[in-house]
This record gives structure tokens, C-alpha cells and sequence, in this order.
């Protein structure tokens, strides 16, 4: 979980930062794929759990 708070706090950072500089717009693509990549592994994650459990 640490890992995903990172990555998204990192892609955050990135998007706030290529948002309020001029002519950075290569920081925020580099933020939104960052987040994209976060949600995938929260994502695979997830999935990962519940097939862990097992059947009753």
C-alpha cells in the first residue's frame, strides 16, 4: 500500500508541477502515465487478493 501512496503522490506532484510552470508539458504526461500506472497496480492488486481467499 505504501508503494501505491508513493506512486500517486508522486503523480500528483508531477501534474501540479507541469501545470503551474510554462512549457512543461512533458511532467504532466509523465504525471498522468505515473497515475495510470498507480490505479493498474491497485488494480492487479486487488485482484490478486481475491483469488487468494478460499472457497467455502
Amino acid at each position: 500500500m505504501i508503494f501505491f501512496l508513493v506512486l500517486l503522490g508522486g503523480a500528483i506532484a508531477l501534474v501540479v508541477i507541469g501545470a503551474a510552470v510554462d512549457g512543461m508539458p512533458y511532467l504532466i504526461s509523465t504525471g498522468v502515465l505515473l497515475l495510470i500506472i498507480a490505479v493498474l497496480y491497485l488494480l492487479a492488486r486487488s485482484v490478486s487478493r481475491s483469488r487468494r481467499r478460499p472457497a467455502a
